[in-house]
């Protein structure tokens, strides 16, 4: 297959090292980090990057999304006359850790407790992932408005609160990646938790939902696959996460 791949730079050198290794041709592409700082910025970002590659001639047999719902920042995009292929994903911390099980296991009591990762010590201006929209200071943005339009401001206020205990701060984790371990940045990650006061936790990640959507195994429980005409729009729960948009 030809593929188009639109990632987060966050995911630049695991998803390098699937491209190597993938029998297709992937044609990759990346967004800044910084982008996740306003939703709806990275929203028409990201569907700029799709009209493009729809408008290049090239005859792609997929465009490949490496994001999560990211505070809702994929909800509305919408394919062209290619499909559309993204992980079932809240954010980036089930991509690292391999699948939304896991994330479930580590972060379903508290999903708003900092992580990061080899990517975002190499590629942010800081050190963890600390709100719903990539940002580095604890923002509602639309993850929150989401929310509101979908439950009503009360129940939105109590689903808030429950996905943001106000104690899931003085914990930091650290997803750690076999295939960039070699380069030392959990040590360095755990000398800054340990300088901002944090609680160092070491997880393994896990390549395989990144290696999966560069090879072309879309397992339909793991990835949404958007027709062509089709849009995105979020499921905010923790099986679906995203479907396609219902008319």
């Amino acid at each position: 297959m030809l593929l188009k791949l639109i990632s987060c730079n966050v995911f630049q050198r695991e998803a390098s090292w699937c491209i190597a290794r993938s029998s297709h041709v992937v044609d990759p592409e990346y967004t800044e980090l910084g982008e996740h700082a306003r939703s709806a910025g990275l929203r028409q970002l990201i569907q700029d990057r799709i009209d493009a590659t729809e408008a290049s001639g090239k005859a792609y047999d997929a465009i490949c999304l490496l994001f999560g719902l990211c505070g809702n920042a994929t909800a509305g995009l919408k394919a062209g006359k290619t499909r559309l292929v993204l992980p079932r994903a809240h954010d980036c911390c089930t991509i690292l850790l391999g699948s939304k099980a896991r994330f479930v296991e580590h972060f379903g009591q508290a999903p708003s407790t900092p992580f990061s990762s080899s990517g975002y010590l190499e590629r942010g201006s800081y050190f963890l992932r600390t709100s719903d929209d990539g940002s580095a200071s604890v923002q509602m943005g639309d993850a929150y408005q989401a929310l509101v339009e979908k439950f009503g401001e009360e129940d939105a206020k109590f689903i808030w609160a429950e996905m943001h205990p106000e104690n899931g701060d003085s914990k930091a984790v650290f997803i750690d990646l076999p295939q960039t371990r070699h380069l030392g940045y959990a040590e360095k990650f755990e000398a800054k938790a340990k300088e901002a006061g944090k609680q160092s936790v070491r997880l393994e990640g896990d390549i395989r939902l990144i290696e999966s959507l560069i090879q072309g195994n879309w397992d339909e429980k793991e990835f949404l696959i958007v027709p062509p005409g089709g849009a995105i729009e979020g499921v905010y729960d923790w099986d679906q996460v995203v479907r396609v948009k219902r008319d």
